[in-house]
């Protein structure tokens, strides 16, 4: 069965994505220019539901433990029972944060193996997060995460950008994808301790796939993980981050909310809000709880150049220091599972070469990577033909651990 995507058809909406998400970093370090930060992020509304509360001793628990579990409604997926899990998991300073992820288990089948689902977020709003969003209609590939319940897969989509719905933390997300697994492998209700597991995404879910499967060695190495498909991953924030400029474009919205993302998990190294003016300040406040679809009505027509006190780029080390911390190019660790990945060879968000090169690298070290060209230029095509492959080679795999 092919997979079913929910990229958008129409030629705008990639495009004005595309350009949305290969211009965000440009937002983020228009106005970094000094060290120390005086103005306060906006953070999300924190949601009203209890279960996203992180309990007071949260600090004692270990990556992974489970703080609750509830059955829930399982909505447009059919044919499924619904779980969600909060549990402990870890930000990119190291400290403590709740984490949660949403379950589903296909009816009738008898140990199913367990595909962690990284979906696009590209959002600020705490209802944006999979868990809300699978029901509210923000969910941008939801139809996509049927595709391992079709094939009697149990799945598991986190909400990788954690409390503070920090988009464009890459290294954050890939500790709280690793750790949603731990979680679900710990409600016995669920009966997937034993099941073989794989992490899968694209692009923003890309790379939280792809930092998970780097991070699984030394930050849960006892997980057992049977494969990693990820596709048209942003892999080196540095390099986009010098190929953009200051003009206005239709996804304005959605870069600005990349700003304000790496500012809500950086506020010391990256203070992006010192650098707004009172107009940015005011665009920052209106939209500091808007998901993907409201970002981009918003910012429609706006420009850094229109928000920013300044036009100085990339003037500190920390600047740097936090790009790196968060390129797959520059983490040193390779994976021990095997992956495949995919990458469109002219796109023009996610430099072909530099993942080639990250490939390379992996393979020099003695991983078991499948690499596949696609020969396209648009990123969320690449998503629409590089996924059935993608899946081929997780039944693959599933049927080398003998669980298919």
């Amino acid at each position: 069965m092919r997979p079913v995507t929910t990229f958008p058809g129409s030629a705008l909406l990639r495009s004005i994505r595309m350009k949305a998400l290969t211009s965000a970093l440009c937002v983020a370090l228009a106005g970094v220019c000094t060290a120390t930060a005086t103005a306060e992020p906006a953070y999300p509304t924190p949601d009203s539901d209890p279960f996203y509360s992180a309990p007071g001793n949260i600090a004692d628990l270990r990556p992974g433990d489970v703080v609750q579990s509830r059955r829930i409604d399982s909505g447009y997926f059919p044919n499924a029972d619904g779980w969600q899990i909060s549990f402990r998991s870890t930000n990119s300073s190291g400290r403590p944060i709740l984490g949660v992820t949403t379950v589903f288990l296909p009816r009738g089948v008898k140990n199913p193996p367990l595909i962690s689902y990284q979906a696009l977020i590209n959002s600020l709003g705490t209802r944006c997060q999979p868990s809300r969003s699978i029901f509210n209609g923000e969910l941008q590939d939801g139809p996509t995460a049927i595709v391992p319940l079709a094939r009697g897969w149990a799945i598991s989509i986190p909400d990788y950008l954690g409390p503070d719905v920090a988009y464009g933390a890459a290294r954050m997300s890939g500790m709280v994808t690793l750790d949603s697994v731990r979680a679900v492998k710990r409600v016995t209700e669920l009966g997937l301790a034993d099941a073989p597991t794989v992490l899968a995404g694209y692009s923003g879910g890309g790379m939280a796939t792809a930092w998970a499967a780097a991070e699984q060695p030394e930050y849960a190495p006892e997980l057992k993980l049977t494969a990693a498909v990820a596709g048209g991953i942003p892999a080196d924030l540095e390099q986009m981050a010098r190929g953009l400029g200051f003009t206005a474009h239709p996804g304005f919205g959605l870069a600005f909310a990349a700003a304000m993302g790496l500012e809500r998990e950086y506020p010391d190294r990256l203070p992006i809000s010192d650098q707004l003016n009172a107009a940015g300040m005011a665009f920052r406040e209106q939209n500091k709880d808007a998901c993907r679809r409201m970002l981009l009505i918003d910012g429609l027509g706006h420009s850094a150049d229109e928000f920013a006190k300044s036009k100085k780029l990339m003037d500190t080390p920390e600047t740097y220091n936090v790009l790196h911390e968060n390129s797959l190019r520059y983490f040193d660790r390779v994976p021990t599972v095997p992956m495949y990945i995919w990458q469109g060879k002219y796109d023009e968000l996610t430099p072909f070469d530099t993942v080639s090169g990250i490939v390379d690298r992996y393979k020099k070290a003695g991983a078991r990577v499948d690499f596949t060209p696609v020969d396209v230029s648009e990123h969320l095509t690449a998503a629409v033909i590089g996924f059935p492959e993608a899946w081929n080679y997780v039944e693959a795999r599933l049927r080398e651990a003998g669980s298919h």
